[in-house]
């Protein structure tokens, strides 16, 4: 244990001590943490378009009105044809266009069902979806209210459907966006700097002095992971601090059940990290290595798409993403109030890979004494 220490004195002194990394740990991810939550949205919050009303009637106007009025959609255009909408959508002005055909307030008086059509730029798929159900709804609200009135009076048949928003109430995205954001932040110091550190002094030379004392291979690898494991955790403590007064994020559960959490992803991802440096010889190398996974992991992960939506095979290649874990894990404790009995499954799968990694690491690392 004695030796242990020693090696964690030296591993705190050499990092401190490289001043190009400093920033790196300690500005960068906070300054990334502040932009990718405000960029990295999936909001919908302008929409342009345009209306084609070859009814020019009473009700259509009111349809145009009811649109218009909506925050989300500002109608700046009234065209008389769809030929004239889509070539203001080729060329960049709207985002989708309602076309209201010619007998639109004549079916709607005699209780027939008119058709309406809705044209989407679907080059932004989620934007484009987002943008024609809301539009879609707000169309459905017209013509329920239609249909009540010219129901005689029999308002007793309509059904209002209330909605209660739990967990984020406002809708705030960046709310949903920040404990995702953290996770890439944690995981890049992690995976990264971590298996940075140790290849270093492969470059430096002063690896060969380590490997003629008579330390273990484990008490090695341990000293590289525990300065970077404690840095990560303060990195979280400062990002949760700074996400709640920017960005006002809830803290519904448990501290003690997230650093426990996040304790056991570091040390996986470390060891990850650790690993891709045992089989590098240059810096070069682990940079290469670990954005490979690192993007793999972080797409795959369910932060930016549902997992549910994926393929199935992608589903079956996330049982191995330790992202996919902590991101269920982040989410789940600060947005709900998750306690450990909550997210047991992904705790003790992300703490048996934990396990596994860092004893690959030790296995793989060439100790020449």
């Amino acid at each position: 244990m004695r030796i242990f220490l020693y090696i964690l004195q030296k591993e705190f002194i050499q990092i401190f001590r490289n001043k190009a990394m400093l920033p790196i740990i300690f500005v960068l991810p906070l300054f990334q943490l502040l932009v990718l939550a405000f960029a990295a949205t999936f909001e919908v919050k302008r929409i342009d378009m345009a209306v084609v009303d070859n009814d020019r009637s009473t009700s259509s106007t009111q349809l145009i009105n009811r649109i218009g009025n909506n925050p989300i959609f500002h109608v700046n255009y009234i065209v008389n044809s769809q030929d004239e909408a889509e070539k203001l959508m080729r060329g960049n002005k709207i985002d989708l266009a309602l076309c209201i055909p010619r007998d639109f307030d004549k079916k709607l008086n005699t209780k027939t069902n008119p058709d309406v059509q809705i044209l989407v730029d679907a080059i932004v798929g989620n934007a484009a979806q987002l943008g024609s159900g809301y539009l879609s709804s707000i169309i459905m609200d017209f013509n329920k209210e239609i249909l009540i009135q010219k129901a005689d009076g029999q308002n007793g048949n309509a059904i209002n459907v209330v909605s209660r928003y739990v967990y984020n109430t406002e809708l705030n995205y960046k709310i949903y966006m920040a404990p995702g954001i953290l996770v890439i932040l944690i995981t890049v110091v992690g995976m990264m700097l971590g298996g940075m550190n140790l290849v270093r002094e492969k470059e430096l030379g002063t690896i060969e002095q380590i490997n003629v004392t008579p330390i273990q291979k484990w008490q090695l690898i341990g000293g590289k992971l525990i300065p970077f494991l404690f840095i990560g955790l303060f990195e979280l403590a400062f990002g949760l601090t700074l996400a709640h007064i920017v960005f006002g994020m809830p803290m519904r559960g448990s501290l003690v059940t997230l650093f426990g959490a996040t304790s056991v992803y570091l040390i996986l991802v470390l060891s990850i990290g650790l690993f891709i440096s045992t089989i590098s010889e240059t810096q070069q190398q682990v940079t290469f290595g670990g954005f490979f996974f690192i993007m793999i992991f972080v797409m795959m992960s369910g932060l930016f798409t549902p997992v549910e939506s994926m393929p199935m095979w992608a589903q079956y290649m996330d049982r191995v993403n330790p992202l996919y874990y902590f991101v269920k894990i982040m989410r789940g404790i600060i947005l709900k109030g998750a306690s450990l009995n909550d997210i047991s499954k992904e705790f003790y799968t992300m703490l048996i890979f934990g396990a596994a990694v860092f004893s690959l690491a030790v296995a793989r690392y060439r100790k020449r004494n």
